[in-house]
């Protein structure tokens, strides 16, 4: 078993006086908190830890802030921000934080849509991996340790400084901390060639709820498991992991075809939903849709569908394929660039042609505003009236700035069993679709009145998506499907009714082993997995 900083000895002593001491006995919770964090670190921490007094508190708290609905006045904020360096310092803010009855909040890019990996409605300290993001490429062996706060741009940009043919399958949004994509699954381009990032996850430290520094091997494979699509927020505190990179050729073909409804829209959308899941194992073809202003009919809005993907190999390879499946879309040349792995990847975040590959290194986001998000999985086409009703909905004021991501799967993805990690969604899946509805205005009146929108869309969409249960992407979090109580614990019962559409029959063994790491439930947050007793 691989330790490091604090000693196992003082680890089991403090770990033993959570039984002995309550944490409303202390006068004030977050300086006992900080005695107990700078005991055994005083001059390592000191410089990496920020209170509400320090002048650097708010920026640190903002700068990872990536959905503004949760940067209000009224937003809960944390008592203490640490941003460690070292595994040790995070031993420390778990032992502390249980001792002095503060919860922990996990961050590694702030994307959580739900803004859980830094808000709770009981005091908290935010573990921010902001400073913890190193990346070490081994390109004869194929893979590569990343440290959780480093961002997917980042590790793209480490992958290609070492090698042109090699690269990882994670996701288009480059400012995403792996720390969060990959214990959620993860999916992007490669998607349907080598499935999720968490399906190429090789090893993994953690910390566990004693404190304890683990790899795969001293974690065991019930937890190995549990972390690689379970979210592993509920678990311990991951610190890094290991994937395998996968090869793609020199040259990939980049594509987008926009059509809107005067274009036919409606029938492609309606073709496309029997034939992405199918195409070749090397293509992705996926699907944007959102209002566009009309070139025909002036001064009206009109649907537009963005038919964009990558194919692993050249143009002409690629025309073929799609005109055998898919003839009616009518991609031409035209409509496609070919390009090297790496330059794909800055197209897919919206800055090929502009800006040199460094820009992979930015984790600032070139747009923060609110936002609502909600996601379903499709097994069966939805039929050209339910699109049709579906365009109508669009047009409505309060549709502004919506765009349904809709993501193909099939190829590898069928190919993985349910149950091989905790990400459920494989044979069977058509499709992916992901809401999301955003908006500039301030206050909580309009957060309110968009949110209640989108809960409209996604009552009409119920008729057309998975049932029994209604499956959803833990990635995309919605605490509109359920959550579980703020104080003491809550029942596998009540937490299956958000915990079997994330994870379906693998939810009852992630309870399983949630009760055997964390049997005290420290690691809890409205959609953590729960114990079984």
């Amino acid at each position: 078993m691989k330790r490091a900083g604090v000693s196992s000895h003082l680890i089991a002593i403090i770990y033993a006086l959570l039984f002995s001491f309550n944490a409303s006995a202390f006068d004030d919770t977050h300086k006992n908190f900080l005695q107990c964090l700078y005991h055994n670190n005083s001059t390592s921490l000191s410089k990496l830890v920020y209170t509400k007094t320090n002048s650097s508190y708010s920026s640190i708290l903002q700068f990872s802030l990536q959905n503004l609905r949760f940067s209000y006045n009224n937003t809960p904020k944390p008592l203490v921000i640490v941003t460690p360096l070292q595994p040790s310092q995070v031993q420390a803010t778990v032992i502390c934080s249980q001792l002095h009855g503060l919860q922990i909040r996990i961050r590694s890019g702030g994307h959580d849509y739900e803004g859980l990996s830094y808000v709770s409605q009981l005091p908290f300290v935010i573990i921010d991996f902001i400073n913890y993001r190193k990346i070490q490429v081994d390109v004869e062996n194929r893979a590569a340790w990343v440290q959780v706060g480093a961002t997917v741009g980042e590790l793209y940009y480490s992958i290609a400084t070492k090698t042109k043919t090699l690269a990882v399958t994670a996701g288009a949004c480059t400012t995403v901390g792996v720390g969060g994509q990959f214990s959620g699954g993860g999916y992007g381009s490669l998607i349907r060639k080598y499935g999720l990032s968490a399906d190429n996850i090789i090893d993994a430290h953690i910390i566990d709820v004693k404190g304890r520094f683990l790899d795969r091997e001293a974690m065991g494979e019930d937890l190995f498991w549990a972390i690689r699509g379970g979210g592993g927020a509920s678990f311990g505190v991951i610190l890094a992991w290991k994937i395998k990179l996968v090869p793609v050729p020199s040259t990939v073909t980049l594509f987008r075809a926009p059509r809107t409804l005067e274009q036919n829209a409606t029938k492609l959308v309606h073709k496309w939903q029997s034939v992405a899941s199918k195409l070749d194992n090397n293509l992705v073809l996926g699907l944007l849709l959102q209002t566009v202003n009309s070139s025909i009919n002036k001064g009206e809005l009109t649907v537009q569908a963005l038919f964009n993907g990558l194919f692993l190999g050249g143009v002409d390879k690629l025309l073929p394929l799609v005109q055998e499946s898919f003839p009616e879309l009518g991609l031409a040349k035209e409509d496609c660039t070919e390009m090297s792995w790496i330059e794909s990847t800055l197209y897919s975040s919206g800055s090929y042609g502009q800006q040199p590959l460094e820009v992979l290194l930015n984790r600032s986001q070139v747009n923060t505003d609110s936002f609502k998000a909600k996601s379903d999985i499709i097994t069966d086409p939805i039929p050209e009236s339910g699109l049709e009703g579906l365009w109508r909905l669009m047009f409505e004021d309060e549709a502004k700035d919506l765009e349904l991501v809709i993501f193909p799967f099939g190829g590898r993805m069928s190919e993985i069993p349910e149950s091989e990690i905790p990400f459920p969604h494989r044979a069977g899946v058509l499709y992916q679709i992901q809401y999301s509805l955003h908006w500039q205005q301030k206050g909580e009146e309009v957060a309110q009145r968009r949110i209640n929108w989108m809960r409209k869309l996604y009552s009409y969409m119920e008729p057309f998506v998975s049932k029994s249960p209604r499956k959803a992407y833990i990635n995309y979090r919605d605490l509109d499907i359920g959550v579980n109580n703020i104080h003491g614990n809550t029942s596998y019962e009540q937490a299956s009714i958000w915990g079997h559409k994330y994870f379906n029959n693998n939810f009852k063994r992630l309870a399983y082993v949630k009760t055997k790491v964390d049997p005290l439930n420290f690691f809890r947050f409205e959609q953590s997995i729960p114990t079984l007793v």
